[in-house]
Formats: C-alpha cells, structure tokens, sequence
C-alpha cells in the first residue's frame, strides 16, 4: 500500500535521530523530541482547495525540516509516515 497526496500535501518519510554523545554523557534517542526532519516520498499535484493552482517547492527524493506539530501521522506496512501541506516545510536540507 502507498500514500498518493492531493492538493498541496506532501508525505514524508521522518528520519528518527539515534543517541548522541556529548562528552561522557549518553542521550537516548526516546528521550530526545520527536522527528523534525524527514525525505519526502510523494508531492501532490500542486492545487488548492480552492481551485487555485500553487508551485510545489520540494521534490521527491529532498531531505526537509518541518513544523513539529504539522500533519498527520500514519503507519503503513511498519514504517511511519506524516503527510503535511506544504507551508509546514520550514526547508529544504542542501
């Protein structure tokens, strides 16, 4: 099964974070926030609600920063995905 977007949205894949190590001390990552950051797998066709028809910034395959709280989250197959509108992605990772 897969996620085809409409509209504006954009699903993305989150990239979890593994611990980190700051000199001796050790943060686990389920004590770290929950992912911001992720690879877009699908990008709608670019219209609005409305009719109107707006420019998609990101393309499969980028690497995104986006709003904490933005999207829904979904489960397909064991993999995690969050499907947002486009305005929730603050940028694209170069």
């Amino acid at each position: 099964m897969e996620l085809k977007p409409i509209f504006d949205r954009v699903v993305i894949k989150p990239i979890t974070q593994k611990e980190k190590q700051y000199g001796s001390l050790i943060v686990a990552a389920e004590s770290t926030e929950e992912p911001t950051q992720g690879e877009v797998i699908a990008v709608g066709n670019g219209m609005l609600g409305d009719g109107k028809q707006v420019e998609m910034q990101v393309k499969t395959g980028d690497r995104v920063a986006y709003s904490k709280f933005a999207g829904s989250t979904y489960k397909i197959d064991g993999e995690d995905y969050v499907v947002i509108r486009q305005t929730d992605i603050l940028a694209v990772i170069v």
